[in-house]
């Protein structure tokens, strides 16, 4: 390819571990930020287009603060298998230095506030008129850098250029994204290169990963969650992972570049109460996966309440207002990832994948686990006023449906006082009888809402309350 000639020429590829060239292209374009230690530390910023990455280099690297302006060079082509090159190119080459995969993602041009996800042919076209006018405005859904930014070219000369942040809600005038030392794809550092080590993953971007580990398949439609088994008291022991438990809805995502799904533990479609959750999903830079996880709403301590989320997600069933807490999902597993099935994948590979493959925002946060303490970690949960924890095996399968000794959840045992104060009507199995019973407690003289109730009871007990509770109306 004639546009690769000056990066081709500059390189002996018997002396460098560099790519020559050469992979398939996806429906979106990708971007990548590379951290290059060459004989000056720089950030090396690309984009895809008509077959290769335009690069450009950015000597302080990126920032999300929108007044800095820094400044960005454009060098030659690269070709495209560059986008996930990590490694040592060694002295007497070309860049000879360190490079990690800082950053990686997906990217649309985002002029006239018009994105175009997954349609290459009319992002190419307008990235073209963009790259032309010497102007780039785009939108990028990387783990680390997401939202709105511009390129633009200046008067110094054709290859000086500006990178700078749009304002929107991933800017951020006090955060130093650069602290985030690691790289995405292997959670490498320069430091750990330079030392003659790489960290923890297996290499190759994640889709590369979840490819090796594990097998070919079509998506997924419909999921019943696996379940965990009830057990007496917490434990340690090395071949388990612990999280903590939480006080919400099991929640499965189907992220596909069509839409987000958002259907609970019995399959109810729940993606129009949870809006927000659904977006950040949407601008994921993995556009196919299913997840696993848990939506909370958060108090004014940042814990889960679950009677704020019961009054969230009953909002359009005449139950009140609703509260202004946010919504938080928290994913905990994934099992299929661009067209993989990962459910025969021991969990900790999961959750290693997860973490790749998942970028945290306001509403969208992977939730943490530790691999020891299992009874120091219960405790410490329990103090926090969480509902216990989950142990789970490293190895253990994902088996939907299946309550599995393969996870466990150990529960605090927790008991309060509280006032019946109303009922909700039955629905479906239950027309004609009780839903549940609105309860709440005393807080200085008034009465507040806790939540409702509606398990543990067999048709007979639910007539019984509502034969007591209907002349009460």
């Amino acid at each position: 390819m004639r546009k690769l000639e000056s990066y081709r020429r500059k390189r002996d590829f018997a002396r460098t571990p560099e790519p020559e060239g050469g992979v398939a292209s996806q429906a979106s374009l990708r971007f990548v930020v590379q951290k290059h230690a060459a004989r000056r530390l720089h950030y090396d910023f690309r984009l895809e287009l008509d077959g290769v990455l335009k690069s450009w280099a950015v000597p302080k690297g990126p920032s999300v603060d929108p007044q800095q302006k820094r400044m960005a060079v454009l060098v030659e082509d690269h070709p495209l298998d560059y986008a996930s090159f990590e490694g040592v190119i060694a002295d007497g080459n070309y860049g000879a230095g360190h490079v990690i995969v800082w950053d990686t993602g997906i990217y649309s041009p985002d002029d006239e506030n018009r994105l175009s996800f997954g349609d290459r042919e009319a992002s190419e076209e307008r990235m073209r008129r963009q790259l032309e006018a010497g102007k780039l405005s785009i939108t990028l859904r990387g783990h680390k850098l997401r939202g709105s930014w511009t390129l633009v070219r200046t008067a110094k000369g054709p290859t000086e250029w500006l990178l700078i942040k749009h304002r929107d809600a991933h800017a951020d005038a006090e955060r130093e994204v650069l602290e985030r030392e690691d790289s995405v794809l292997s959670g490498a550092t320069i430091t750990d290169l330079r030392a003659g080590r790489s960290a923890g993953h297996s290499g190759g971007s994640v889709r590369e990963q979840a490819q090796a580990l594990g097998r070919r398949a079509p998506y997924p439609t419909t999921v019943k969650p696996m379940l965990a088994r009830l057990v007496d008291g917490p434990f340690s022991h090395p071949a388990w992972l612990f999280e903590p438990k939480l006080d919400g809805y099991r929640i499965v995502a189907f992220v596909r570049p069509g839409g987000v799904t958002l259907r609970s533990r019995n399959g109810k479609d729940l993606t129009s109460r949870l809006p927000e959750v659904a977006r950040e999903l949407a601008e994921q830079a993995e556009e196919e996966m299913v997840l696993d996880g848990e939506v909370v709403a958060l108090n004014s301590a940042g814990l889960p309440d679950f009677g704020l989320l019961q009054e969230a997600l009953g909002r359009d069933r005449g139950l009140g207002p609703g509260p202004t807490a946010p919504l938080v999902y928290y994913p905990f597993d994934l099992f299929y990832l661009a067209g993989v099935s990962l459910r025969q994948t021991p969990l900790i590979q999961r959750k290693g994948l997860l973490g790749q493959a998942l970028a945290p925002g306001e509403a969208v946060r992977p939730m943490e686990f530790v691999e020891g303490g299992g009874e120091a970690f219960f405790d410490a949960a329990v103090g926090l006023g969480l509902e216990g924890m989950l142990a789970k095996r490293k190895d253990s399968s994902y088996e939907p449906a299946a309550r599995s000794a393969a996870w466990l959840k150990v529960k605090a045992v927790q008991a309060q006082d509280f006032v019946v104060a109303g009922y909700t009507p039955g629905e479906g199995a239950r027309a004609g009888s009780l839903g549940a019973i609105l309860v709440g407690f005393y807080d200085g003289g008034t009465l507040q809402f806790a939540g409702r109730v509606g398990s543990g009871f067999d048709r007979s007990e639910l007539d019984g309350l509502l034969a007591d509770m209907a002349p009460l109306h």
